[in-house]
């Protein structure tokens, strides 16, 4: 697998996000992925707000929050069946103002790839949409799929065996965020003004419609539940 990321311009706000993409990465190669940076995105739907004062910025997490959580250091928050701090509103890069994340990220992202695969003269084009999560007890963020399109985000293990002939009874492999992971520790999360990355040779199987729903984990059979019960 290559993963090879990309320098650009700073994208601006209401800017032509397929014809920066097109721009900045002339060719891609048929079955690539091609992976995003939220924020960009965001920018080129207009996504921004200015906030006067804290309070404004906290009132604003509540609203665009399923659920949501003060914690010591942000807000705990579940946005679109995602776990994420604040709601994925983000200050940093967004010349003072706040980007908020985009409704429905997976309908963004599937249209992106039907732009992007006329641009590009390709059949088979995933698309990931990062953005930084933080793992229960980990130091630091790590790059995540809030959307996707093109491809099959999760590989079922399930009543396959493994090496010992021992049948598998829950395992999946979360391929959308591995992938997402991986490209955005190229990618960074400071000044490397890299928000594009495309990945080569990647394992999945490329299809033609995504159906979110298939990396949505039930609530109630989730790790997480027993907490998430107490404050829910």
């Amino acid at each position: 697998m290559k993963i090879t990321t990309y320098k650009t311009k700073i994208f601006k706000e209401n800017e032509n996000l397929p014809l920066f993409i097109k721009r900045s990465i002339p060719a891609i190669k048929d079955k690539s992925i091609l992976v995003v940076s939220s924020k960009i995105l965001a920018l080129s739907l207009g996504l921004t707000k200015e906030i006067k004062n804290k309070k404004e910025f906290e009132n604003l997490i509540k609203r665009e929050s399923d659920f949501c959580l003060k914690t010591a250091v942000c807000y705990f928050t579940i946005k679109n069946g995602i776990v994420m701090t604040n709601a994925g509103i983000d200050k940093s890069n967004a010349g003072g103002k706040i980007i908020l994340l985009p409704e429905n990220i997976y309908k963004e992202a599937a249209a992106l790839r039907v732009r992007l695969l006329k641009e590009y003269k390709i059949k088979n084009l995933g698309i990931i949409i990062t953005d930084s999560m933080i793992l229960p007890l980990r130091a630091g963020v790590i790059g995540a799929a809030v959307g996707y399109a093109g491809f099959k985000g999760v590989k079922n293990y399930v009543g396959k065996k493994d090496i010992f002939g021992r049948k598998l009874k829950m395992t999946q492999v979360d391929i959308a965020d591995s992938l997402a992971a991986a490209a955005s520790l190229l990618m960074g999360e400071g000044a490397e003004q890299t928000p594009l990355a495309v990945i080569e040779n990647a394992p999945v199987v490329f299809a033609g419609k995504t159906d979110e729903r298939e990396i949505k984990y039930p609530l109630k059979k989730d790790l997480y539940y027993p907490f998430f019960k107490k404050f829910l």
